[in-house]
């Protein structure tokens, strides 16, 4: 059965990915600079030689918005991938050994669900501010942002390390690690592909966050630095809609895109939603 919402989902995240990776030679291709400032035409709204409009200084919004593309998407894949290994190394691999090392997983899990993830993430950032660029933000969303993923994948491995095929592989005298990569991972896909998506969009919505409150890069062109520098210029107040709206949409089309495939798949593979939908299906 094939899914809508996972193809509409997939498209919209497909599209935000090509101007992330082709945008900024198309910009370059047509004259555009997302730093080259055009002191004739401050805070003019869009137009043919300005399809969105320039910024206080005269900076193309256009050329702001699919450099910034890049930016944000680089940290949200680099932090997604931290945060979702880690909670495959502790999650998965506490629940099939089980024990002390099983114990000593969740507490340290434990450790960092009471620890508020949102004020940690503000505090480091504040002490940071900003050096090292965009990686070592992605760094510091990655680490905070694991605990959860980690308890979500424990608890579906809890229940598929007594099953028939795990069993089998042990008594086949399989090693532990080759048990945990070969047959408990592959069917925690569809989970940790969900996370990894949901992690990759949320890390996009941190920098834009922090960004935004003036502790991430904002020397750097991201989405969220533009809507920092906006702000903070009162774009909102003088009307310059195209200034933030741009940024503001592409956030909100990664997060849409991902509620739909991550509602798409659980459609497809939780045997309830599954049946529900064939019963109601023409």
């Amino acid at each position: 059965m094939k899914s809508t919402k996972v193809r509409v989902g997939v498209g919209m995240i497909a599209f935000v990915v090509l101007v992330a990776v082709f945008g900024p030679f198309v910009t370059d291709a047509v004259g555009l600079s997302a730093t080259r400032l055009d002191t004739a035409n401050p805070l003019a709204p869009p137009s043919a030689e300005h399809p969105l409009g320039t910024t206080l200084l005269g900076e193309d919004v256009l050329a702001q918005l699919v450099v910034g593309a890049r930016t944000s998407l680089l940290v949200g894949l680099v932090a997604g991938t931290i945060a979702v290994v880690l909670s495959v190394l502790v999650g998965v691999t506490g629940a099939y050994l089980g024990g002390k090392a099983d114990a000593t997983l969740t507490l340290i899990t434990n450790v960092f669900l009471v620890i508020p993830g949102v004020p940690l993430l503000i505090i480091v950032a504040s002490y940071v501010r900003g050096q090292g660029g965009w990686l070592l933000v992605a760094l510091i969303i990655g680490l905070t942002a694991w605990p959860w993923g980690a308890r979500q994948k424990r608890a579906q491995t809890l229940s598929l390390r007594n099953r028939d095929f795990v069993m089998a592989a042990e008594l086949s005298g399989e090693k532990k690690w080759r048990i945990i990569v070969f047959e408990l991972i592959p069917n925690l896909l569809p989970l940790i592909f969900t996370g990894y998506l949901g992690a990759v969009v949320g890390s996009i919505f941190a920098d834009a966050g922090l960004a935004f409150i003036g502790l991430g890069n904002i020397n750097i062109t991201s989405w969220g630095s533009m809507l920092y520098w906006s702000n903070n210029a009162q774009a909102l107040v003088l009307g310059a809609w195209w200034w933030f709206v741009p940024p503001g949409a592409l956030i909100a089309v990664l997060g849409t895109a991902a509620g739909l495939v991550n509602f798409g798949i659980d459609e497809l593979t939780n045997p309830k939603l599954r049946n529900a939908l064939l019963k109601v299906a023409p």
